[in-house]
């Protein structure tokens, strides 16, 4: 029997309300559906579900798969889009897809470990480098893919909400303008776009096999390279000192490994903090400096 936990269905609640539990309490029916037509025998789910429900399972030949569903079903078209596009570059195989239902099987990651296991930053920083190097693809033409300008929209949400109404607006002004003035430039001087991950961080990066490294979990942004190595450098940022000199070496590294301009990188990172900022309020949070610290960071790299 598909039981599906009890703290996910409360997540879809949460997210999309009663139709979110309606889709949720739908999932068993829907897996043995899928078992039947994609030749699987159920597992057991992931235990970090958190936007999708993500399942374990396995075909009569012994291989591992796995099973995703979600509520969006466009979004998890666009993350398969992706990964097929990344086909052959170390992205995940796709197996099969129904778009109508929206589900995807995927194939399974053997062990599956994430890069967070290699504690040695510095190497985990250079596999996360040899991921990169092969992974990106120039831009589709007539993509539907969203533009880093449209990822970035948040910041223009917050300008327009504070300028209508009679209140102070919370962020520091000087780092908004910042954000602004970078996200200008860096838009204004993308020679080139690729298809770019979005989301590409540790626990993305899993190994496959003994000595092979594959990504999961695209959404698929469309704009400069330099702005894919963002997520990681967020991740486990005292990882071997503090945070600060954790950065800086990180960026080295990149830039050394890939060829990547290091002051590029690093203007992306002040518009993220502002971002993440900017994303904080608009979900009702109150610890948006977070958002600010990473801007703060960031910044002092353009030194």
């Amino acid at each position: 029997m598909n039981v599906i936990p009890d703290a996910f269905i409360e997540r879809m609640k949460e997210l999309h309300g009663k139709q979110g539990v309606a889709w949720s309490e739908a999932l068993p029916a829907l897996i043995t559906d899928c078992a039947s037509r994609f030749g699987f025998t159920p597992e057991e789910p992931f235990s970090n579900l958190s936007y999708n429900f993500v399942l374990r399972a396995k075909r009569s030949d012994g291989k591992q798969v796995v099973l995703k569903s979600s509520f969006l079903k466009d979004e998890l078209s666009r993350e398969v889009s992706v990964l097929r596009a990344y086909k052959g570059r170390g992205a995940i195989n796709v197996l099969d897809q129904d778009e109508g239902l929206g589900v995807a099987l995927l194939e399974g990651a053997v062990p599956g470990t994430p890069l967070s296991t290699i504690e040695d930053d510095a190497r985990a920083t250079e596999i996360f480098c040899e991921v990169f190097s092969r992974l990106h693809v120039p831009a589709p033409i007539g993509s539907h893919y969203p533009s880093l300008k449209q990822h970035f929209v948040a910041i223009e949400r917050y300008r327009e909400r504070f300028s209508e109404v009679n209140i102070a607006a919370p962020l520091p002004a000087s780092w908004v303008e910042n954000a602004e003035e970078c996200l200008a430039y860096l838009i204004s001087t993308t020679s080139e776009s690729f298809l770019l991950h979005g989301d590409l961080h540790h626990e993305n990066i899993l190994r496959q096999f003994e000595d092979q490294w594959v990504v999961i979990d695209p959404k698929g942004i469309i704009g400069d390279i330099h702005f894919d190595t963002i997520q990681y450098l967020l991740n486990y940022e005292d990882r071997g000192g503090d945070c600060e000199q954790v950065l800086r070496r990180r960026i080295a590294i990149m830039a050394d490994r890939l060829s990547l301009d290091p002051q590029r990188i690093a203007m992306w990172g002040v518009a993220r903090g502002v971002l993440e900022a900017c994303w904080t309020l608009e979900h009702g949070g109150t610890d948006w400096q977070k958002g600010i610290e990473i801007t703060e960071r960031f910044a002092k790299c353009l030194a």
